[in-house]
């Protein structure tokens, strides 16, 4: 396990982790705000906090996480990196729908359980479509 976290897979799988959990504080913690604070409906809430965390997770990708190839059209990355998000958001708010309509009659803040669950799904699928559409492709002989 120690040879694995000192590979640099292992360090990106690390620093991934780090950006996403600080992403999905913010993500969690906007959400029950919008929710709580302005009552809008748990999708809409949960779209404008999943929209907000992306932004931040996209900065903290291309800087922190990936090797992002620098001589990439950054207008293009942006856009493919956010395509995906939506694929993202597209997957966390079903989980979210899916998740609240079983849970909420028995909580109406079941929102707050199934989140955790759906930003994990989300997370993997962030994970392996960062890694193959932000990072340069590196030599075969690197």
């Amino acid at each position: 396990m120690g040879k694995f976290l000192k590979s640099r897979l292992g360090q990106q799988i690390v620093k991934f982790g780090a950006v996403g959990f600080l992403c999905f504080f913010i993500e969690y913690v906007a959400l029950i705000l919008f929710r709580e604070t302005l009552g809008l409906p748990v999708l809409v809430a949960n779209t404008l906090a999943f929209v907000i965390s992306a932004l931040v997770n996209y900065i903290l990708s291309i800087t922190v996480v990936f090797d992002a190839d620098k001589g990439a059209n950054k207008g293009k990355q942006f856009f493919v990196f956010f395509a995906f998000a939506v694929g993202g958001l597209i997957l966390n708010n079903i989980i979210m729908k899916l998740g609240t309509m079983a849970f909420d009659r028995f909580w109406s803040r079941s929102y707050i359980l199934v989140k955790p669950f759906a930003t994990g799904v989300v997370m993997v699928y962030n994970f392996i479509t960062r890694k193959l559409f932000i990072e340069k492709k590196r030599e075969k002989d690197e």
